[in-house]
């Protein structure tokens, strides 16, 4: 039998993920053994991106007390206000978590390739990559996912509008720093504007948010909601919670108890699933505080760590009365079965009621490195073994698998809220952080340690295929905002509407997104 490397043209690949007897089995074995490797890598992915959104949550949620005088009569008024702002959080906590798999990938690359003077093209291709996926695909899905009918249109378009110009600026600095300033090189200087240009959406993005005069658009805000609706009450705690007479608290079911509805946060509808209705007033939420005080002490944080090795260890079947369907079943359980692993070594992240989330948090993004780190060694065996470039798995496989979390936000996002500025602005704010800090933060780390061991710039491995990822991006990304455009002019919103309307919306967004992978494959494969 003629081998694999043969056909392709490459010589034989004695690279190996675990163990050297890897490179005695065929090539053709091996690409396929990785690709599953790889596959069950972005299941972990998802796995860990939900247990990060809890997280999360329970971060955005923090409220502080604030007790204002009245100068006049000295009584005291006291309020709780949240400490994080609605539009910072998604732009902040929000997209840089759906973007975390990326931005770690190109972290990891980058510091592989400290001590060389040029930088791999994995990181910035799976960057660009993503955020093609990001715009085409996920806008594609996010159009039909409403029902037949309803029209889910952009409450606030000032936000989204700066949101939208530092994502395309994004780009378009991108392509100056490759092909105008200082061609097929980044220097210092570049890398960290690069990475400062991300705290100037943040203020841009606020001060539009409470529209500071001077500096933000003039444009009305449609009612939306100013709150984040508190995370879903777990299972082993509901008896608690239902003895608090201050709140009406809607039971989760078995069969959605571990769901983590990330976009419950903006949701105006209390009949929401998996959304709790929490009393407005500040006396009543001081003491739904000390409730949930209680609540910590009477169990016990290790008590909540253990349930969490439980609950990974059992095997949930609540639609087992209702699946008829033998295979249906099996699959099912097939699946959990393949979930299981992944569920015990997250339950190892410490429950998300400590220290208001951040230990979970953080500790999350540890996990996701981690994960990150082996997609990384996976990717390069199958550009070893297959001779396929690591550019072209980079912004297909890699960027799709990584982008999953921001598929699942959007989805959730265009189906549960009234709405389509989260579905939406998690698209824009994750592509301006896919280029400000995924792409920033590893080029100022290689062009930091060139430029004290050195001395020398950073030069970019690929960057001719990456700038002509960038202009086909650009042209194919103005065609898809035209497109929500006229979609608001025509039904006065951006997603949803007319059946047929949403479908072809969506197939044209899908052909945006086929033609930008085949366009640069072939420029990188130099058939262009």
């Amino acid at each position: 039998m003629i081998p694999f490397s043969s056909i392709l043209g490459y010589e034989k690949c004695d690279r190996y993920l675990i163990f050297s007897g890897e490179s005695a089995l065929g090539d053709g074995f091996r690409a396929f053994l990785y690709f599953l490797g790889l596959a069950y890598c972005f299941i972990g992915l998802s796995a860990i991106t939900a247990r990060f959104f809890q997280s999360m949550e329970n971060v955005v949620k923090h409220t502080r007390k604030v007790v204002e005088v009245d100068p006049v009569t000295k009584t005291e008024t006291i309020r709780h206000e949240k400490v994080w702002n609605y539009t910072v959080a998604d732009i902040s906590l929000l997209a840089f978590g759906t973007s975390f798999p990326q931005i770690s990938l190109a972290t990891i690359d980058a510091i592989q390739n400290m001590g060389k003077l040029y930088a791999g093209g994995l990181g910035p291709g799976t960057l660009v990559g993503s955020a093609a996926f990001d715009l085409f695909p996920i806008h594609a899905i996010c159009v039909v996912v409403p029902k037949a009918g309803e029209l889910k249109k952009i409450a606030d378009l000032g936000v989204w509008l700066v949101e939208l110009f530092w994502s395309f600026w994004a780009y378009i600095w991108l392509y100056i720093i490759l092909e105008v300033w200082t061609p097929n090189v980044v220097t210092l200087w570049e890398a960290l504007l690069t990475v400062l240009q991300y705290g100037l959406l943040l203020i841009h993005a606020y001060a539009q948010d409470k529209r500071w005069p001077y500096i933000s658009l003039p444009i009305a805000r449609d009612e939306r909601p100013e709150d984040w609706v508190p995370e879903e009450t777990p299972y082993f705690q509901q008896e608690v919670y239902q003895k608090m007479n201050s709140s009406e608290i809607k039971h989760v079911s078995d069969e959605n108890r571990n769901t983590v509805d990330i976009f419950s946060i903006h949701s105006e509808n209390p009949t929401d699933p998996l959304c709790v209705t929490v009393p407005q007033t500040d006396d009543e939420a001081e003491i739904l505080d000390k409730a949930k005080e209680t609540m910590l002490e009477d169990t016990h944080l290790l008590t909540i760590w253990r349930q969490q090795f439980v609950d990974a260890l059992r095997l949930k079947n609540p639609e087992a009365k209702k699946l008829k369907n033998t295979y249906l079943l099996l699959a099912r359980i097939f699946w959990q079965l393949l979930l299981l692993p992944w569920r015990f070594l997250f339950a190892f992240v410490p429950p998300c009621q400590i220290a208001h989330g951040w230990i979970s948090f953080i500790c999350s993004l540890l996990f996701i490195s981690g994960i990150a780190y082996i997609v990384t060694k996976i990717t390069e065996l199958i550009s070893c073994v297959t001779g396929i470039n690591g550019y072209v798995i980079a912004f297909t496989a890699l960027a799709s698998g990584t982008s999953w979390p921001d598929l699942v936000a959007s989805k959730i996002a265009a189906e549960r809220q009234k709405t389509a500025d989260s579905a939406i602005a998690n698209i824009t704010c994750s592509n301006s952080v896919n280029i400000y800090v995924g792409i920033g933060v590893p080029w100022l780390i290689d062009t930091l340690y060139n430029f004290i061991a050195y001395r020398e710039p950073l030069r970019i491995q690929s960057a001719g295929g990456l700038s002509f990822s960038l202009i086909v991006f650009f042209c194919t990304s103005v065609g898809c905002i035209s497109v929500l455009v006229f979609r608001r002019i025509i039904f006065g919103a951006e997603l949803g509407g007319p059946r047929l309307w949403a479908w072809i919306t969506c197939a044209f967004f899908m052909l945006l997104w086929i033609i930008f992978v085949v366009l640069s494959s072939l420029k990188v494969s130099g058939f262009i």
